[in-house]
């Protein structure tokens, strides 16, 4: 029912990932939306250049988890909760949190994290073994045990659990000196950048407060970043003596966070949470913002496209307002209408997934001329949004429909190896190279998918 209703301003997937270290591949529901996805690229582009990282190489992630928290996995690329978006006071604060997950990047945390798992399990099979081993030499007590009642051997319930517990503090003494690294490198990029390190302290602060919690009660932030005094104390030492410890954030980023986070609260929480946090006596537009989601979410039509309205007359070049109006009115059956809007959004932000958004009501249109102008912008965005399926099945209809049939298998090889489906990749691979011409780019494409693909296969088979 997500899908189908916002569908495309708020694109939410489950896909299944495979995180560093010793967590197991889960399924984690994420979340697309240019809006989001633009301002905090905005907001870590410079944290991610004074890394010495190029930006366009850093992929940014939504999860769709109100939960707060925050990680990083291989291949450059920071994972952030809707929930950390939803609850961080100010644009400070995400900028430390992304500071400092920038730090574990480019400190290369996660490709040394292996070998700590592997130094850790060492440790605990060896101690482990010389603990079975204690209970062995011990077994010649067991005569005295029988003799007296009253014996009790001190090792007793700790003998097997010491080497797991050695490992433990191994491991994590291990994380925590990341965890220290991760601030200093953060606060580096902060001051590099001219900004305040006051929001990482404030954000530490608030998960200090969580420290004699039970784990099922703290924030997973809390869990997945191991909190210490000593790392307070050195953000609050740094705020004391920076000189850029009251600079405020670059012009318009509070404004922005608090418009994006207006929006996921329209879309992903309950009527009267967005009732609570925007009452009738708000009159802002980020206010007007919430509810419009929260009307359309909840299939109120007539009030969603009033609202959007009422933000399209004050503001009618804003991209993402005429973003919303064109989702709108193109799923509730006037795609023709939604056009203008849509082309606009595009137009005014260059955006690829917009592009996308665009061309599916282009191709839903069902004008020739139209199929021509889709076919070329999702060749465009396939540049930038290489794993969309959608735009896959989208280019594989508008190459079909163009009687580019050879095209059209490719795009459909590129959706099914996306979407784990590795036998009809490699069919529609295949299809492709008795259709194009020998050594076209296209022909090369499919080659790589039909060779991909047949690896994902025997891998199957020897699962």
């Amino acid at each position: 029912m997500i899908k189908r209703y916002v569908s495309s301003v708020l694109i939410v997937t489950t896909v299944s990932l495979s995180l560093a270290g010793p967590a197991r591949a889960q399924g984690v529901s994420l979340i697309r939306d240019a809006e989001t996805e633009t301002t905090i690229r905005e907001i870590a582009t410079p944290l991610f250049a004074a890394a010495g990282l190029s930006p366009d190489a850093v992929r940014l992630t939504l999860v769709n988890d109100r939960s707060l928290n925050a990680f990083v996995s291989g291949g450059q690329r920071v994972f952030i909760n809707t929930g950390l978006l939803m609850r961080v006071d100010h644009v400070g604060q995400l900028m430390g949190v992304i500071a400092h997950e920038t730090g574990h990047i480019a400190g290369g945390h996660l490709t040394r994290l292996p070998q700590e798992y592997e130094r850790a399990a060492i440790v605990s099979m060896v101690e482990t073994v010389l603990a079975m081993g204690a209970m062995i030499a011990g077994g010649a007590m067991s005569n005295r045990s029988s003799r007296d009642p009253g014996y009790r051997d001190p090792n007793a319930g700790r003998v097997l659990g010491g080497g797991q517990s050695a490992a433990a503090r191994t491991f994590f003494a291990f994380t925590r000196s990341q965890e220290s690294s991760a601030d200093q490198a953060g606060v580096n990029y902060l001051e590099s950048i001219g900004q305040s390190s006051r929001g990482l302290m404030e954000f530490m602060e608030v998960l200090s407060g969580q420290e004699l919690q039970s784990s099922a009660r703290q924030d997973p932030y809390m869990r997945t970043h191991p909190l210490t005094s000593e790392r307070i104390e050195f953000l609050r030492n740094q705020v004391r003596r920076s000189r850029y410890s009251d600079v405020p954030p670059p012009p318009d980023a509070d404004a922005k966070l608090k418009r994006i986070r207006a929006k996921l609260i329209g879309y992903l929480e309950p009527p009267y949470v967005v009732a609570q946090k925007y009452p009738a006596t708000d009159t802002s537009t980020d206010a007007k913002y919430a509810h419009a989601f929260a009307a359309y979410r909840a299939l109120d039509f007539a009030k969603a496209l009033k609202l959007v309205d009422e933000l399209l007359a004050l503001n009618p070049e804003d991209a993402y307002y005429n973003e919303l109006k064109g989702q709108m009115l193109f799923e509730t059956g006037k795609g023709t209408q939604a056009l203008p809007y849509y082309e606009k959004a595009v137009r005014l932000t260059g955006n690829a997934l917009l592009k996308i958004d665009l061309s599916q009501a282009r191709v839903e249109s069902g004008n020739p001329d139209q199929l021509k102008i889709a076919q070329r912008d999702l060749e465009e965005a396939a540049r930038v949004e290489t794993n969309s399926p959608k735009l896959w099945r989208l280019l594989a209809i508008a190459y079909g429909r163009d009687n580019q049939m050879g095209m059209a298998a490719v795009a459909s090889a590129e959706q099914a190896l996306l979407e784990g489906r590795n036998r009809d990749a490699r069919d529609q691979a295949k299809r492709a190279i008795r259709l194009l011409p020998t050594g076209s780019t296209g022909y090369i494409r499919a080659q790589d998918i039909e060779g991909q693909s047949m690896r994902e296969v025997e891998e199957e088979k020897n699962r």
